[in-house]
């Protein structure tokens, strides 16, 4: 008895010194060939590789050939600095060097090199033959053997073009995590096929309920070849799991201000990636032209692709001059009332406005069943307002019967910015006991909930969206109109609205 628990002891020992520590680095950045770009290393170089591990990402994708001889190298061309790797010797690219100095490297060197480090994972990445599928096959198989040989079964998860790569992987290590890049199969049948990840060009996910449906099978989703920020926001607002990317260096930044990362969930969106009028089930109209309350001078349309259109990933609110039942201008006030109304949260709206003296765009919010009574005892949100006469301005205000502008008291607050070249953040965060204004993650109004009751904080209910462009009216129109600015239009990229 006293030799079993001896000799169990001493395997508990033996089995924790030797046993494997891992902590992976728990992101969502994938360093596209490595983290190459910032520092200017060679793709898919060793260096590369350790920048990535040195950053913390959660991996680093590589990409692997096999030349006449049977070397498996990697690289993402079929070419290396002249050579067809599939038609040459190994020894022949050993005649080229990449500008760093470091020769190709072989995928036993930079498996080597990986398995040195504990925290970033090796993405694997298998190209497809220009020879033949049979070869591409064979390719599989070695690059498999050679995960096992170096002792790094546990770093790698393997992506590829070719489906047959990507079956023939889990038919030999059915445990493995393996994702299809090419963009035609079906969620269901890779979830068919034991897959357990997609990894297409995030344009395939911009289709309604693509991610949510790959989670729901129980799919990771990697989005390639992301590089921008509105993307990389995209991605993180609708719960990508993976982003593969040339700028590992800007998605940690963009993690970082991520509405995800603070406790955000995406609650309802339009990122209009349709075509043609904006989406029925999100948005309906404001219709008529008899001065709105404040004399402006447009008349606001319905459904007219003229004043009201989805293209390019924009929405487009466009002012017309042209007659319409007396007035002078069309125009479009859409809505988000009673197919989407909110109490607290998150609203983003990324957007470029039209310039010219007379217009006066909006973004804004009003309660969609007024507790209180009629404006401005119920409230009403300006998230964003711009003057054209005021060219680099931009206002955010609340309204309430204590603080509203007919009678001067109007709680707002200006930002110095050029609306007209790119696009900005225009955003609120509204709790309970306060609500702050945001430019470009900037917040620069904050307005608190004094507790006196809704003569001071009606915003106790729920409110819906409004996006318009008026033209003239009393704050508008106060310096004139410039009849030479038509047609202008404010473009919307998107509007965000989450909640925790």
């Amino acid at each position: 008895m006293k030799r079993v628990f001896i000799f169990t002891l001493m395997l508990f020992i033996f089995t924790a010194t030797f046993a494997q520590k891992f902590n992976w680095n728990k992101n969502q950045v994938i360093a596209h060939r490595g983290a190459w770009k910032k520092n200017n290393f060679p793709q898919n170089s060793i260096a590369s590789l350790n920048e990535a591990v040195k950053l913390g990402c959660y991996g680093s994708e590589f990409d692997v050939w096999m030349t006449a001889d049977n070397v498996l190298v990697i690289n993402h061309d079929p070419e290396f600095q002249g050579l067809t790797i599939e038609k040459v010797k190994y020894e022949e690219l050993l005649t080229k060097t990449m500008s760093n100095g470091e020769k190709i490297p072989t995928l036993e060197a930079y498996l080597k090199a990986g398995k040195k480090q504990k925290t970033t994972k090796l993405i694997l990445e298998i190209k497809p033959s220009l020879i033949s599928k049979e070869r591409g096959i064979d390719v599989t198989n070695k690059c498999i053997e050679m995960v096992k040989k170096v002792g790094v079964l546990d770093w790698t998860e393997y992506i590829s073009f070719d489906y047959d790569y990507s079956k023939r992987v889990l038919a030999v290590l059915p445990k493995a995590k393996v994702a299809y890049l090419r963009g035609e199969i079906s969620a269901e049948q890779l979830k068919a096929d034991k897959l357990t990840g997609v990894d297409y060009h995030y344009s395939f996910y911009q289709k309604d309920g693509w991610i949510e449906n790959a989670h729901q099978l129980g799919l990771s989703v990697n989005a390639w070849t992301v590089n921008t920020a509105p993307e990389i926001q995209w991605l993180l607002a609708h719960k990508v799991d993976f982003i593969t990317t040339n700028e590992p260096e800007l998605t940690f930044e963009e993690l970082k201000k991520a509405p995800v990362a603070i406790g955000w969930k995406l609650k309802w969106a339009d990122e209009f990636d349709d075509a043609g009028l904006p989406l029925n089930k999100n948005w309906s109209y404001d219709v008529g032209g008899k001065g709105w309350g404040n004399n402006e001078l447009q008349y606001y349309t319905a459904a007219d692709s003229a004043n009201a259109n989805v293209k390019k990933g924009n929405l487009n609110i466009t002012i017309v001059k042209e007659d319409k039942e007396n007035n002078h201008y069309t125009s479009a006030r859409i809505i988000s009332k009673n197919k989407f109304d909110f109490k607290y949260g998150r609203v983003e709206v990324r957007a470029m406005l039209p310039a010219g003296r007379g217009l006066w765009p909006a973004i804004w919010a009003l309660p969609t069943v007024p507790k209180y009574g009629g404006w401005p005892k119920s409230g009403e949100i300006d998230i964003m307002e711009h003057v054209g006469y005021e060219p680099d301005s931009v206002y955010g205000t609340v309204h309430t019967e204590k603080f509203n502008h007919i009678i001067h008291t109007q709680v707002g607050k200006g930002v110095k910015i050029n609306p007209y070249k790119a696009y900005h953040i225009y955003a609120i965060e509204w709790y309970e006991d306060r609500m702050d204004f945001f430019v470009d993650d900037e917040k620069y109004l904050s307005f608190k909930n004094t507790g006196k009751g809704s003569p001071e904080w009606p915003f106790d209910q729920n409110f819906h969206l409004i996006l318009n462009v008026a033209v003239g009216g009393g704050w508008g129109g106060k310096m004139g109109v410039d009849e030479t600015i038509f047609p202008a239009t404010m473009k919307v990229d998107y509007v965000r609205v989450y909640q925790k």
